[in-house]
């Protein structure tokens, strides 16, 4: 992420569902990040098979996003079962406010971020207090993903009602 003045990491407590606690003026920022999504793509040379990785666009993740988008897997990586039986990977729309998605597969910089307000992230179908596991990412900044963190922090305090897609694009 980029470097933010005027803002203080927090300790993060255990077992929390993000990376970052953050405090600034106004008050704590809850941060997950994510990498975009890569695909391996074999190649040939010199007879030779090497694997290559390359960005994953969102309709290679799911035929339902579009193909003009890259992509973030929004999941924990551990499976497991809680004592009732549910799924443990899946996030809840409350647990964290702002996901950070590192664009260095497509960008080749670590330093490259978007950022979008949790709550506009896509539900999953079968139950919408989860997020859906792959979310679409724009190729760059937008109404709904920006490279300012400060930006979004403010598209957050503002509490604008989104999603990172429109219904109708499903």
């Amino acid at each position: 992420m980029q470097n933010l003045t005027g803002w203080t990491a927090l300790p993060v407590p255990n077992n929390s569902s993000y990376d970052f606690l953050l405090n600034g003026d106004i008050g704590d920022v809850r941060v997950q990040i994510k990498t975009q999504r890569c695909t391996s793509q074999g190649s040939q040379a010199l007879k030779e098979v090497r694997t290559t990785y390359r960005p994953m666009t969102a309709r290679e993740a799911s035929r339902r996003l579009p193909q003009n988008m890259y992509v973030v897997e929004t999941q924990r990586t551990r499976t497991g079962k809680t004592a009732s039986g549910g799924q443990t990977r899946p996030y809840r729309f409350d647990e964290f406010d702002i996901l950070a998605v590192s664009m260095y597969p497509s960008t080749n910089d670590w330093s490259k971020f978007l950022y979008t307000v949790a709550h506009w992230l896509l539900p999953r179908s079968e139950d919408n207090r989860l997020l859906q596991i792959f979310q679409p990412v724009a190729l760059a900044p937008d109404d709904v993903w920006t490279d300012s963190f400060e930006s979004c922090v403010a598209w957050w305090r503002s509490g604008i009602k989104k999603k990172i897609l429109p219904e109708d694009a499903l």
